[in-house]
């Protein structure tokens, strides 16, 4: 939840409103088929609806004892909005819900996040909505939780359908909007000249937006009177005029912003006007002063100047955001101002940035994945590398929506090797945190800048992993066309490792199909492209596939013997992560064997590392073959501690092997019970 107003007009009436409409707090009466509680706040852009609804959840919010979720779902703005399905996405993260577990379609995700709420207490917030099928899906269907949405529309569908209580926001009346105004410049000059205060108020349009931003500047000049910054307003009101077109919507506020905007210092002016460029809907201070081209410390000041003046907003450590006029507004400036070439270089600056960010994050997570070439930064693109894991994670988890916009916009604007360098070196973050639409998304848009490009190359590294993001989501005929046409454009680029990986693909897609010939052969391929090439993780990998195989045809030591030599080549390069991959079957291989020292041994390795890297499911999985293996050499408490502890992962994780794992720890309790 963004933070509460800290100047904040009563709206009584409103709140009155919005306080009847909460639900009962008696849980019996609450399941007793009252309906959910939906209450939507109508009104016009910068009248205060999103203060509103934040505002008053800050006071009721205590009353939802599972807590709150808040999303701006952007949709008004230069920007594309937030797709439903993320928002979905985002909500499910944020009720704990594990991200192997969460459906790829927005429908499977509606009806799990229902599921999920049932029985809660919990207050939901949609912001920025722009029509009912943004918001539908996001309603609860238990009625002791409560949504707020907000929207320039009237969003009349809720209230036929979901029975939604309407509020239509106006502006302030004359009273409230002189006492907003008295808040911010002190009740002694209002009660000094009350008829400027009220014309000041009037040519704000009585917009709490457009109040908040005046009023900043009036507290800062503390020697002019009212009726001179009225008069500064109605010359600036009367320049405008002649720009005001039909269906404007910055026709009520363009004076007070460019009155606003004109008092600033040419630098401050500049960087504000820059920023309105960005893709994303919030911007670091880092991002901006790459598409500012400044320096940080520069930046963060000029970034408080803004603040301070009400034109962009601070909702967290370095994070920042404009309103949507106000974004508008900005937009509006730098393309009056900037000539094209200087719009497509601020840009350029800032798709670096993303880029570069992205590209040392992905050495930090994945260092043996696919490295591309990449444009230079620059000396006026300046980043700061992460340097763990979880930094760099938290950065891609911070900017995956900026990340998602700024490809689309670059693909738009005809920045085609940014589209589609940016998602081949985010590629690894999106898969290990299993933001599957995102993934298959931004590897097509991807895809089309290399055409557009004439970037073999580029078609190449996006093919794979598209191809990776439809084998992961099931796609198989999907995935195998792409992995074909990745092999045939990386041999003409001679991009042994994308050719490797696309051939190893296919056989992934052939032995899941059964077709144990057909993925033997594609895997040797595999092997034999890597050896000759030095690509060491790769033939790792395609040794551990081969294992795979001779394993499920029962030729268990020619398993053995492929298992071993991929722990070496992945140990000896410190891959950690794919050593976990490689002595995990390695230990079922020795299990079937009979050698059950060796067994215990490789699994233990495994689960170490599993659990080092927070992979919960193969943790799971790891666990249960502990289990088999202590029980076949008669250690059952120790087997039953395992089948526990897995079936305790894998079960919310609705992994398929939980059943089996709850069988055998019930039939170990049995048997506990008759010994």
């Amino acid at each position: 939840m963004p933070l509460d107003a800290t100047r904040f007009v009563n709206r009584q009436q409103t709140i009155t409103r919005l306080d009847a409409a909460l639900p009962v707090e008696n849980d019996a009466t609450a399941a007793g088929g009252q309906s959910m509680t939906v209450a939507a706040i109508a009104g016009a852009p910068g009248v205060g609806k999103t203060a509103l609804a934040v505002h008053w959840a800050h006071r009721v919010r205590q009353r939802f004892a599972d807590g709150d979720l808040y999303v701006d779902m952007r949709g008004y703005g230069p920007g594309p909005a937030l797709d439903v399905g993320q928002a979905l996405d985002t909500f499910l993260r944020a009720l704990h819900v594990p991200a192997e577990q969460i459906p790829t379609d927005t429908e499977g995700r509606a009806a799990l996040y229902r599921s999920v709420l049932t029985g809660k207490r919990v207050l939901i917030v949609v912001d920025n909505v722009s029509t009912v099928g943004q918001v539908r899906p996001l309603l609860p269907a238990t009625p002791s939780c409560m949504a707020i949405i907000t929207s320039r529309s009237r969003l009349s569908g809720l209230v036929a359908r979901e029975g939604a209580s309407r509020m239509t926001l106006d502006v302030l009346s004359p009273d409230e909007a002189v006492a907003l105004l008295s808040d911010s410049i002190g009740g002694d000059r209002v009660n000094a000249e009350p008829q400027a205060a009220a014309e000041l108020a009037r040519r704000c349009a009585y917009l709490p937006l457009a109040l908040r931003i005046i009023g900043e500047r009036i507290a800062n000049t503390p020697y002019a009177t009212l009726a001179e910054f009225v008069a500064d307003l109605a010359l600036v009101d009367h320049q405008l005029d002649a720009l005001t077109v039909d269906d404007d919507e910055l026709s009520d506020v363009r004076a007070v912003f460019s009155w606003s905007y004109q008092a600033l210092p040419e630098e401050t002016a500049r960087f504000f006007r820059l920023l309105g460029l960005h893709a994303g809907s919030d911007i670091s201070a880092a991002a901006a002063a790459a598409i500012t081209g400044l320096n940080l410390p520069r930046a963060r000041k000029l970034l408080d100047q803004l603040t301070a003046a009400h034109l962009v907003q601070n909702p967290a450590r370095e994070r920042y955001l404009f309103h949507d006029l106000l974004r508008a507004y900005a937009l509006e400036r730098a393309q009056a101002e900037e000539i094209p070439e200087q719009q497509r270089q601020a840009r350029r600056r800032v798709y670096t940035w993303y880029l570069w960010m992205a590209e040392e994050g992905r050495k930090v997570i994945l260092p043996y994945s696919h490295a591309i070439p990449l444009p230079p930064a620059g000396p006026d693109v300046p980043f700061t590398p992460p340097s763990a894991v979880a930094e760099a994670m938290a950065w891609f988890e911070r900017e995956r929506l900026n990340l998602l916009d700024n490809v689309r916009q670059a693909d738009q604007l005809g920045d085609h090797d940014i589209a589609w360098q940016l998602p081949v070196v985010s590629d690894g973050f999106f898969e290990l945190k299993s933001y599957w639409s995102d993934w298959c998304d931004v590897h097509l848009t991807g895809l089309r800048a290399a055409r557009s490009a004439g970037s073999r190359l580029g078609e190449a590294a996006n093919l794979r992993c598209l191809g990776d993001a439809y084998w992961r989501t099931e796609q198989r005929e999907a995935a195998l066309d792409c992995y074909r046409q990745g092999v045939d454009a990386s041999r003409d680029v001679n991009d042994h490792w994308v050719e490797g990986f696309c051939l190893r693909g296919l056989g992934l897609i052939h032995e899941e199909l059964g077709r144990i010939e057909e993925a033997l052969n594609l895997y040797s391929q595999a092997r034999e492209v890597f050896r000759r090439h030095g690509l060491t993780r790769g033939e790792g990998m395609s040794l551990l596939s081969l294992g795979n195989c001779h394993r499920a045809r029962g030729h268990l030591d020619t398993a053995i013997d492929h298992y071993r030599q991929a722990v070496t080549i992945l140990d000896g390069i410190n891959d950690q992560w794919s050593v976990a991959w490689a002595s995990y079957p390695l230990g079922l291989a020795y299990q079937q064997t009979g050698q059950l020292d060796e067994a215990l041994e490789q699994h233990e390795r495994a689960l170490e590392l599993f659990r080092r890297f927070d992979d919960r499911r193969c943790e799971g999985l790891t666990l249960a073959a502990l289990g088999d293996t202590f029980h076949a050499t008669d250690q059952r408490d120790d087997a039953q501690r395992c089948w526990q502890q897995a079936l305790q992962i894998l079960d919310p994780l609705g992994d398929p092997h939980a059943e089996a794992v709850r069988r055998l720890v019930a039939q170990q309790d049995s048997s506990d019970e008759t010994y």
